[in-house]
């Protein structure tokens, strides 16, 4: 009986595994269908424990153990296939140097700090013993902004758009800032940052800071959109970008990749790691949300994913060498006609969503 009743469950798992490695191969936008975009690592580890637990239960020999044996098989395999560029063994997408001129040299924090975490000085106390150049806060309200003022001493350089709907955001830095903005690319709520940073060689970069819709409960057109509109001005602007925020997305998902390819810029985890950053509550369930993107004529110094702050996000950090010559050393992603219609058709389809002007 027990052993029926475990066959029985072995079996229901691997349909809905089955199912859940199917659903995202629907063209459509709906949460339910993207949502599996995000699991694909832990879909990987729990197709083969389901399929060895087949083998270890059922007679493989009946052609149904068989069938449903090899589906399990090519559906941990498809699954490990999308996840495995962010793996060491993939190779670097992003080259590595060992030092770099101070002058050249750009370090960025990110961290979505959750808007109800009151554990303001794990946030200060990070931010001082790293001491980066560049400090991107998300989901910051009028509370968290009367707490972060005690860094505008050390970074004068502020963009500061408090909200209390959870897409606040603040921008901190020590590096002058040229014509920073606070922009709606969709949505009236839902801000960017975008500003032009001048580095310490007198050198000048673009930096985009995002943090668009996330789907779970909601359809991705308008968080897709605004993603593929920045990187159609990345690609549009002949200054070398940054992109960095929590972009409710997972690195290797369809609308990530052809943000890629339009924009042009390299992800560092690419060869290394997958690097989760959510959820910090659920050890089993976290996969990379927050980003950080750079132009060909940067190359990397540093990556790492920080301690627990009491948010449901870990902060990530990098540190980069802008080198103009790496960039004949990068190969640097490149859209095909087919990306470029699927992303004029997203935009419109998210502006669409959103009631907003083509």
């Amino acid at each position: 009986m027990l052993k029926r009743l475990f066959g029985a469950t072995l079996i229901l798992a691997g349909l809905l595994l089955l199912l859940a490695t199917a659903l995202p191969f629907i063209r459509g936008n709906e949460w339910w269908v993207r949502i599996w975009d995000f699991p694909r690592a832990q879909v990987t580890v729990l197709l083969l424990v389901v399929g060895a637990g087949m083998v270890a239960t059922f007679p493989i020999r009946k052609p149904f153990n068989a069938i449903f044996l090899a589906a399990l098989g090519l559906a941990a395999a498809y699954q490990a296939w999308r996840v495995h560029p962010y793996t060491p063994l993939h190779g670097v997408e992003a080259i590595q140097a060992e030092s770099c001129d101070d002058a050249s040299r750009l370090r960025i924090l990110v961290a979505n700090v959750l808007m109800g975490n009151e554990d303001a000085e794990s946030v200060l106390g990070l931010v001082r013993t790293l001491g980066p150049d560049m400090v991107l806060l998300l989901e910051t309200n009028h509370w968290w902004d009367s707490r972060l003022n005690k860094l505008r001493p050390d970074y004068p350089h502020v963009v500061a758009h408090p909200q209390d709907d959870s897409y606040g955001m603040h921008l901190f830095s020590r590096l002058p800032l040229v014509n920073p903005r606070v922009r709606f690319l969709l949505e009236d709520y839902v801000p960017s940052i975008v500003t032009r940073v001048r580095l310490r060689s007198g050198e000048e970069i673009d930096f985009h800071g995002v943090h668009p819709m996330p789907p779970p409960l909601d359809d991705t057109d308008e968080r897709d959109a605004e993603l593929l509109l920045v990187a159609r001005q990345v690609h549009e602007d002949p200054l070398p970008a940054v992109v960095a925020g929590d972009l409710n997305d997972v690195a290797w998902s369809r609308t990530t990749r052809r943000f890629q390819e339009i924009s042009g810029l390299l992800d560092p985890r690419i060869g290394r790691g997958l690097y989760p950053t959510f959820n910090a509550d659920w050890p089993l369930l976290r996969w990379p949300l927050d980003h950080i993107f750079f132009e060909e004529e940067f190359v990397l110094l540093d990556l790492k994913v920080l301690p627990d702050i009491g948010s449901d996000h870990f902060p990530v950090y990098v540190s980069l060498c802008h080198q103009p010559g790496a960039a004949a050393v990068h190969t640097e992603p490149a859209p095909d006609p087919d990306d470029l219609r699927d992303a004029k058709r997203a935009i419109r389809e998210g502006r669409e969503e959103a009631n907003e002007p083509e």
